[in-house]
C-alpha cells in the first residue's frame, strides 16, 4: 500500500532568519525608524536577548528552529491581531506561520508609525 504524501513545509520555515532580518530592519528604516526598534521588537516577542539574537543571526537558524529556541514566547503575542498580507493573523492555524507573522505584523506596525508601547501590547 502506498504511504500517504508527507506535507511539505512552507519554504520560509527552512529560510534562515538572517536572510529576513535585514528586509525587516529596511522596512522600518525606510519610515523613519530604527534598527534597535526592530530588535526591541523581536526580543519582545522571542525572549532572545541582544547577544542571543545576534547568535541566532550569525548561525544562521532557520525559522523553524530560531522559534522552536525562543527562550520565552511572549504571552502577550496573543493580543497581536489584524489583517497581515490578506490573512487574519489571529486566525492562522499553523502555530509556526502565526508566530512569524506576528512579527511582520508587529514590524508593521512600527513601520507605520505606531508607538512602541502599543506595538509591545504595554496599554
Amino acid at each position: 500500500m502506498p504511504k500517504a504524501p508527507v506535507p511539505k513545509k512552507h519554504r520560509i520555515f527552512t529560510m534562515p532568519f538572517a536572510n529576513v532580518y535585514p528586509f525587516l530592519v529596511a522596512k522600518a528604516e525606510k519610515k523613519g525608524r530604527t534598527k534597535a526598534e526592530v530588535d526591541e521588537i523581536i526580543r519582545w516577542l522571542t525572549g532572545y536577548t541582544a547577544k542571543g539574537l545576534e547568535k541566532q543571526l550569525k548561525a544562521q537558524t532557520d525559522f523553524e528552529t530560531f522559534f522552536a529556541d525562543a527562550p520565552k514566547l511572549n504571552p502577550k503575542r496573543k493580543l497581536i491581531t489584524g489583517l497581515i498580507c490578506g490573512y487574519r493573523v489571529e486566525e492562522i492555524e499553523d502555530p509556526l506561520m502565526r508566530e512569524i507573522r506576528y512579527l511582520d505584523k508587529l514590524v508593521d506596525e512600527l513601520a507605520k508609525g505606531r508607538a512602541m508601547g502599543k506595538i509591545l501590547r504595554e496599554t
